[in-house]
């Protein structure tokens, strides 16, 4: 049978080469394999893709039924702070690697849908960075642009997906990680709500704010996988029932009143593709609504800045003494900051108060409406990034930081997924129980894009059918 397996591995393209015979899992799998090979000079993997391994999970896949299994032969990536039983987790540090008793909740919900995983991937030590650069395995290069940066923590798991190594991947978010990666490979980066996605089997970054998260190449792809993962674990602390409600659009749209700072060797750029994100809004009628996010900003400074970083300390603290030589240099850093004296309990009270009243603001500005801002004001060389890792690593979370923070759901979408130049993406925030609002209005923002792209108009509705919170 002669091979048909399509380069850009989508979850519809191989359901339908399943059903029409194709191409077979096994056929999905050797090209997979035969492309990571290809990729070697890219440390995208930890632990890659392997016949022996993936042939253990071939022999178990049950009969073809999509009904039953959604998933059913659809190759995914798992981030390396991710527990899947057979595989060391190292969340990057090879002293600290152990071999887990059993899989992450949310990665056996996957298989048991007929997912099939294909291994670890590369990130930021610890999840701690937005660069993918931080990693002892060696710098994951940008998908389209070898010279510049993949985007972290998730690099890896964004990038497999990029190349066609994989369908889909979980990365992890709390600070951006779940999002950067995707803007800055092309992809759909979405971040549910905290605890609508157990994080049981999960290396804590901070256990509080961690997410488990999805990177695809279309919403329709991030939304199936979201109904096989989103359930209540009762052995997660942090899990909690937050059903998806009847899908529509926003009351209206937040946009920043000031111009978003952009920065790095393609700034101009970048502040080009948000003027045209603001054109395609100002073209669809829809209502918008200009503010002042700076407590968006103050909010963010809460995660790094305060006492909120000491939980990081509280879950490593130990370990970082212990093997202070085994620990990437600028992440040791930033892990030892947790540990400074001055955050005292009294500190970590003062600014909790101050997040309870940050999330009050956001739970009066955000109901019934979407923020958007830029996903990442720009992006760097990995030269550059070495030159200055902390302030280059700082300004990509700009617009990402305050979301976990104030309990927000954020879908990460490319302003124009064919560009591979510079990409460049937009994120919708919402409240953790509105969800169904930036799922709608990513949907009509890609059409929107598409449209504009082959017809030259825009298909964002209307500010009628906006205001009136119209089921789509």
């Amino acid at each position: 049978m002669k091979n048909h397996v399509p380069e850009l591995l989508t979850i519809p393209a191989l359901k339908a080469g399943y059903e029409r015979k194709a191409f077979t899992p096994e056929e999905v799998l050797s090209a997979i394999l035969s492309r990571v090979k290809a990729h070697k000079d890219n440390p995208i993997w930890i632990a890659p893709p392997e016949e022996k391994w993936l042939t253990t999970y071939l022999r178990k896949l049950p009969p073809m039924n999509f009904s039953k299994y959604p998933l059913w032969g659809i190759p995914f990536a798992i981030k390396d702070n991710i527990d899947i039983e057979g595989l060391p987790t190292t969340a990057a540090c090879p002293a600290y690697s152990y071999m887990p008793e059993k899989s992450a909740f949310v990665v056996e919900r996957l298989i048991t849908a007929g997912a099939i995983p294909l291994g670890k991937t590369n990130l930021d030590q610890f999840a701690t960075g937005l660069v993918g650069m931080r990693s002892p395995y060696g710098e994951v290069k940008n998908a389209w642009q070898p010279e510049c940066i993949s985007g972290g923590s998730s690099s890896g798991s964004a990038v497999s997906v990029a190349l066609g190594q994989a369908a889909f991947s979980l990365g992890t978010d709390t600070a951006g990680s779940g999002r950067v990666p995707a803007m800055l490979n092309t992809l759909i980066g979405y971040k549910p709500p905290i605890g609508a996605w157990s994080s049981a089997g999960v290396v804590p970054a901070c256990q509080s704010l961690d997410c488990v998260t999805v990177f695809a190449h279309s919403l329709e792809e991030v939304e199936l996988v979201d109904q096989v993962a989103r359930a209540v674990d009762p052995d997660c602390t942090w899990s909690r029932a937050l059903p998806l409600k009847a899908e529509r659009l926003p009351g209206k749209i937040l946009l920043p009143k000031d111009t978003p700072t952009f920065y790095g060797p393609w700034a101009e750029n970048y502040q080009r593709k948000w003027m045209h994100v603001l054109h395609l809004f100002a073209q669809s009628g829809s209502k918008i609504e200009y503010i002042d996010t700076s407590f968006f900003s103050k909010a963010a400074s809460l995660l790094y800045d305060g006492a909120y970083v000491a939980e990081r300390w509280a879950d490593l603290g130990e370990f970082v003494t212990a093997c202070e030589d085994d620990i990437f240099p600028v992440t040791k850093e930033i892990l030892k900051s947790g540990g400074r004296k001055e955050l005292t309990a009294a500190r970590l009270f003062k600014d909790f108060h101050q997040l309870s009243i940050y999330r009050k603001q956001a739970k009066q500005q955000l109901e019934n409406a979407v923020l958007v801002l830029p996903t990442a004001g720009g992006s760097f060389t990995r030269d550059e990034v070495r030159e200055n890792p902390i302030e280059t690593n700082s300004q990509m979370g700009l617009y990402t930081n305050h979301c976990n923070l104030l309990d927000l759901a954020a879908i990460a979408i490319p302003e124009n997924h064919e560009d591979h130049d510079h990409p460049f993406g937009i994120t919708f925030f919402s409240l953790h129980d509105q969800e169904q609002l930036i799922r709608a209005l990513a949907r009509e923002f890609l059409k929107a894009a598409d449209t504009e792209r082959g017809e030259g108009t825009s298909c964002i509705p209307t500010g009628n059918r906006l205001s009136t919170g119209e089921k789509k």
